[in-house]
């Protein structure tokens, strides 16, 4: 349910009679947005395929193409963030505040949007300063102001500000309004006011800010970007001399890394081979092999995921294309609702380092790791983690009853196998687009796209152009929530840097005993955690800079490394009770989460075990490189 709507059925607000007025203007200005983020995914999508087409099919580079690619880039951030404001779907933890009453749970959610507020007005000037700034400096292809680019920062931000208002205005409970906002500027004011004594402190800040402070919030259900903004803004002007526009030039560099730019388009990818049918293509041909095999189908989602994973490079996509074809068919023979539940969460976690997966891409951004050797060095992990999973489905369903399933004969599997195989091509035309040097990490999922769209059209003959418009908006959506995390998830990454924290937790964690096998456990234990609190993206962004030069000093390779941090935080994000990817799964299958807790623990077990695995043996991360 929407956020406003929480509030309004909490309060017993009227929205029709009190607020009608209010919500027009939010959603008159929302589709504006909307389209013009739409249009931005679109001309991403134009300008890098231009680029690839021209450098590799003409053998002319358009030199140009990367620089306004990375202007239009961060427009489509912040706009995307904009929508996701707009639509509440920032990510934030809510397994907290689920277990409350409905006006406490009522009284949070409006704190979602004061807390934000409070953030926004705090940097909105500092953002119009940088981006001033940026008026004298010219870009070297395009010969234009930076300000052309900078200016996304103080436009999308001001758009924020201004829909927090409208959505504080149309919140019917005043007394609750009031009550956040003034826990808001009490909060504000006391750290104001102790802020001569914070700075003789030192390092005891970091614990202020970035645990108490952020884990005040983010357990309060304060979206995770505005939490991480409002630590690192706070921190920076309360107890150092820096100025206010490091926050705003650290958030620009967060979100304006190129290779950044394969995240909308993996995530419109998604999206478009569920629409096309080449996700149905491709499980339809398992089913037909495995169908007729105790535990079939169990066996065809694990392995289905993965293929959908090589494709999509985003979770909530590939179990959105996966899981309404199957689990029909596997209900009708007995399967329990929960088991599939927590199946589909276990596989969201398995097929984290497959590629094209937008982790592997985050993490190569932030840490200078190869993009090309982490999508080389995620294939064998994740095969190694449906072994697992499948060793589970055994034992569960080793005595099923198939008398009365028909096992497909060979002409039909042959059939279904022809009609998947241009589906199945897929993630192998991306991964030859890659290592055959035709486009980069970034371009190739623009290749992607236009087969995509080709088999769509010619071969299947699904393409519902009706869809179209809400994929780019929802692409626009997505990714803003996504990046906007990066980027403040940067600044406070830039902030522990600073304050000689790296150094520190460099010093103790190459001191531990034991070495790299230590150090690797530690790693997955705290990953495990940070995963099921933070969230995947977030986590990695924040802690990825400062672990993998430490990796490296005790003898860790950086890709087997990368390996062991996936697998662990995907187990945190996909195990309940806290983790957001679990109830993901939960509301893509219509399945109440209580029924998928108890079958999830046989999962998990697995999915440790294969981590476990892969953590002592470094051949089925680098074997492949």
């Amino acid at each position: 349910m929407h956020l406003a709507e929480n509030i309004d059925s909490a309060t017993g607000f009227n929205n029709a009679n009190a607020t009608g007025s209010l919500r027009t203007i939010e959603h008159f200005l929302a589709s504006i947005v909307g389209i013009v983020a739409a249009a931005l995914v679109l001309a991403e999508i134009i300008v890098l395929f231009a680029g690839v087409s021209s450098r590799y099919l003409l053998h002319k580079p358009l030199i140009w193409t990367d620089e306004l690619a990375g202007i239009l880039f961060l427009w489509l951030a912040m706009l995307g963030a904009v929508l996701a404001f707009q639509r509440a779907e920032h990510m934030r933890m809510t397994a907290v505040i689920g277990m409350l009453k409905p006006r406490a749970r009522a009284f949070l959610d409006i704190l979602a949007i004061a807390a934000p507020l409070a953030f926004l007005l705090l940097v909105i000037h500092p953002a119009y300063e940088f981006a001033s700034d940026e008026l004298f400096v010219t870009t070297a292809a395009l010969d234009i102001s930076n300000l052309w680019r900078a200016a996304a920062l103080p436009v999308g931000l001001g758009l924020m500000t201004l829909f927090a208002f409208l959505r504080l205005a149309s919140v019917g409970d005043w007394k609750l309004t009031g009550s956040a906002v003034a826990l808001i500027l009490v909060v504000g004011g006391v750290l104001y006011l102790l802020s001569p004594a914070l700075i003789p402190l030192g390092n005891i800040n970091l614990l202020i800010f970035f645990v108490g402070l952020v884990a005040l919030m983010v357990f309060a259900a304060v979206p995770i970007a505005f939490a991480f903004g409002l630590a690192t803004f706070a921190y920076i002007t309360l107890t150092t001399s820096t100025p206010a526009t490091v926050v705003v030039g650290r958030m620009d560099e967060g979100m304006s890394h190129l290779i950044l730019l394969s995240v909308p388009l993996f995530v419109f990818l998604g999206l478009l081979i569920e629409m096309t049918g080449m996700a149905r293509a491709m499980v339809g041909f398992l089913a037909s092999l495995l169908g007729h095999v105790r535990g079939g189908l169990q066996y065809v989602l694990v392995a289905a995921m993965y293929l959908v994973s090589g494709i999509s490079g985003a979770k909530a996509a590939d179990m959105a294309a996966v899981a309404p074809v199957l689990f029909p068919e596997m209900i009708r023979r007995g399967a329990q609702p929960g088991d599939l539940v927590a199946l589909l969460s276990a596989t969201g976690a398995q097929t984290e380092t497959i590629p094209p997966s937008l982790v592997l891409i985050t993490i190569g951004s932030v840490t200078g790791v190869s993009i090309a050797a982490l999508f080389t060095g995620g294939l064998l992990p994740g095969l190694v983690l449906a072994v697992m999973l499948c060793a589970v489905v055994w034992r569960r369903y080793r005595n099923d009853d198939l008398s009365h399933v028909r096992k497909a004969a060979a002409s039909e599997i042959g059939k279904a196998l022809l009609i998947a195989l241009p589906a199945i091509a897929l993630p192998f035309v991306i991964r030859a687009a890659v290592v055959g040097g035709v486009a980069t990490a970034t371009e190739v999922s623009t290749i992607g796209i236009v087969y995509s769209t080709l088999t769509g059209l010619l071969i299947y003959r699904k393409f519902d152009w009706n869809r179209l418009y809400p994929m780019l908006v929802e692409t626009a959506a997505l990714s803003g929530a996504i990046l906007l995390i990066i980027g403040a998830a940067t600044g406070m990454a830039w902030a522990l840097t600073q304050s000689g924290f790296s150094s520190s937790l460099a010093m103790m964690m190459t001191g531990l005993p034991g070495g790299a096998p230590t150090f690797l456990a530690v790693t997955i234990v705290a990953f495990i955690i940070l995963g099921s609190v933070l969230e995947g993206i977030p986590a990695i962004v924040l802690f990825g800079p400062l672990l993998f030069p430490i990796a490296k000093q005790v003898g860790v390779h950086e890709v087997h490394y990368a390996m062991v941090v996936i697998l662990a935080m995907g187990i945190g994000l996909f195990a309940p009770p806290f983790g957001v990817g679990y109830y993901a799964a939960c509301a893509i299958s219509r399945i109440h989460p209580d029924e998928g807790i108890k079958p999830m623990l046989g999962y998990i077990l697995a999915l440790l075990i294969g981590t476990i695995v892969i953590a002592a043996v470094p051949w089925f991360s680098i074997g492949l490189l």
